[in-house]
């Protein structure tokens, strides 16, 4: 489970001599999650996925004392602000069901969360980075449910709900053809969660409507840069581009996306490269 003095306290209170592999392996997992906690509180997230890692490469896939299922949110969090996206929602997905382990009430506190609380937080805040907004509310309420009085917790449900509330209000206006008013909700929502792709690539839709080709450029780039392998981020960028470079003069025969090439020539064909490149991920 990651706590590691408890698993100390029961190795002893057998009245035996503790199995000195054992021993070892929980001292080596100790060093490594002591220092993944400091390299969290600076937001090392490089540092704190290699001593995650380091921990069960240590023995907490093997030892009887260390679960390696519960540093899965360790994991999880770190590939999240590494921009890993997928990678951490396939390391969450193999996690276990909590909800019948044991109760909540029981649970060891880790960065002054309740253990389960805290992985519900990294569910929800992976969940939103991939657009799953409804998921990443519930999650976040089930981690509120579970750490009533923490005041983090509490601060990041109320964060995900305002992202979620801002991004719902974008699509509508957006489904209207309202794209300005569009453009603000989505600008709103950034505040909160200013590297959010979804969020990102939507406000570039709308800036690429509003003939806004640079900020439509710049949104696609920020969000290929979260989301390298989103192969609809990068046609939306692609048509970006097309547009810009069309804008300003530039030759644009020569540019090609997926093997095509497709030359503008004139207004009309301009305006349909341009339609392209507001693709909504919603």
């Amino acid at each position: 489970l990651g706590l590691v003095e408890d698993a100390r306290k029961h190795l002893f209170l057998t009245g035996q001599t503790p199995d000195p592999v054992e021993l070892q392996k929980l001292q080596a997992v100790e060093r490594h999650l002591a220092k993944f906690g400091d390299a969290r509180k600076i937001r090392d997230w490089k540092s704190a996925l290699r001593e995650a890692d380091a921990a069960i490469a240590a023995g907490a896939d093997s030892s009887p004392l260390v679960n390696p299922e519960r540093l899965i949110g360790f994991l999880a969090e770190s590939l999240l602000h590494l921009c890993h996206l997928d990678e951490a929602d396939s390391v969450l997905t193999r996690s276990p069901k909590f909800e019948d382990s044991f109760p909540f009430s029981t649970a060891t506190k880790i960065f002054g969360m309740l253990s389960f609380s805290y992985f519900y937080i990294v569910r929800a805040q992976v969940d939103m980075a991939l657009g799953r907004f409804e998921n990443a509310v519930t999650a976040a309420e089930k981690a509120k449910r579970i750490d009533t009085r923490n005041i983090e917790v509490a601060m990041v449900l109320n964060n995900i709900r305002s992202v979620a509330s801002a991004r719902a209000q974008g699509n509508e206006l957006f489904k209207s053809g309202n794209f300005a008013e569009a453009c603000t909700a989505y600008g709103e929502g950034l505040k909160h969660d200013p590297s959010n792709p979804v969020l990102l690539c939507n406000r570039a839709a709308c800036r690429s409507k509003l003939g806004q080709w640079v900020k439509s450029v710049e949104d696609c780039n920020e969000a290929l840069r979260i989301q390298p392998s989103d192969n609809e981020v990068a046609e939306a960028l692609f048509h970006a581009q097309v547009a810009l470079k069309a804008s300003r003069g530039e030759e644009v025969s020569n540019l090609k996306f997926g093997g095509e090439v497709e030359e503008v020539t004139g207004a009309e064909q301009f305006r349909a490269a341009v339609s392209l490149s507001g693709q909504h991920l919603f």
